[in-house]
């Protein structure tokens, strides 16, 4: 079974997250003891992790060790069975001050999740309209520049079926700057693409890491990874194995797991 995308409900719907938080919130994004269960199976176990405003975090480790669950939990895309989640000091959990989070915190997919009935243009329009509340004049001109951003404007009036799976990958960049979210997260953002588009999305998302937003990318792009992030997280298992500097954790990792992770993955 996956567990990353695994969408079986939590081992006990009444398992809300802890009311009080035993530590005040650190960081734009800040998960403290967090703990996720599907069904009997452990998929997060205690996590502490805290993501200042403005830092680039890759989150690396085998298939099935959790990455994609922890940041779906972040904007509750996945509920959490204990512990706390904070994006900019507000609680992330059912109810009004939701939406507020959502508001913050953009996400691009493995899987791309565009509309397959919509244009580009309408692809990237539609959440500032509704979640903003932008009128649609408004809301066209800011999708054409960051179409322009993203290299793709001059496809803004096809269909998502018409473009390259790299194409449509920056279409979700797009959409997901469209709300001028603090934080980005990224889904294994090139895990559905061929080969040859790799790079174009890559460069992409460098080019957003040079401007200072907030950004969580699970990613098997280890070479990007050490040239973009400036923390490296490893998880296995449903843990935080071990973090730091993209130096530390490529050229000096401490622990016997991330060294063993590393030598199988670089070996190929």
């Amino acid at each position: 079974m996956n567990v990353e995308t695994n969408q079986q409900a939590p081992r006990s719907q009444a398992a809300m997250p802890q009311a009080v938080p035993e530590t005040p919130a650190q960081g734009i994004i800040s998960l403290k003891h967090v703990d996720k269960y599907y069904g009997d199976f452990h998929a997060l176990k205690d996590i502490n992790l805290d993501v200042a405003e403005g830092e680039v975090v890759a989150i690396l480790g085998p298939s099935g060790s959790g990455k994609s669950t922890l940041i779906r939990c972040v904007n509750y895309l996945e509920p959490y069975n204990g512990g706390d989640i904070f994006v900019d000091r507000i609680r992330v959990q059912p109810g009004a001050e939701l939406i507020e989070v959502r508001k913050d915190v953009g996400m691009v997919f493995q899987g791309f999740n565009l509309f397959p009935n919509m244009t580009v243009l309408d692809n990237v329009t539609l959440g500032p309209i509704r979640v903003r509340g932008l009128a649609r004049e408004a809301a066209e001109a800011r999708a054409k520049e960051l179409l322009e951003k993203v290299g793709i404007a001059e496809q803004m009036h096809k269909y998502p079926s018409a473009l390259s799976g790299g194409q449509q990958q920056r279409v979700g960049i797009a959409r997901a700057l469209a709300n001028e979210p603090r934080v980005l997260l990224f889904d294994e953002p090139t895990s559905a693409l061929d080969p040859e588009m790799v790079g174009e999305v890559l460069d992409v998302i460098k080019t957003l890491a040079d401007t200072g937003v907030t950004m969580v990318l699970v990613t098997h792009e280890m070479g990007f990874a050490r040239h973009v992030a400036d923390r490296v997280v490893f998880m296995e298992a449903g843990q935080v194995v071990e973090e730091g500097t993209p130096e530390v954790i490529f050229s000096h990792p401490t622990e016997a797991r991330t060294r063993a992770f590393l030598q199988s993955v670089l070996a190929h």
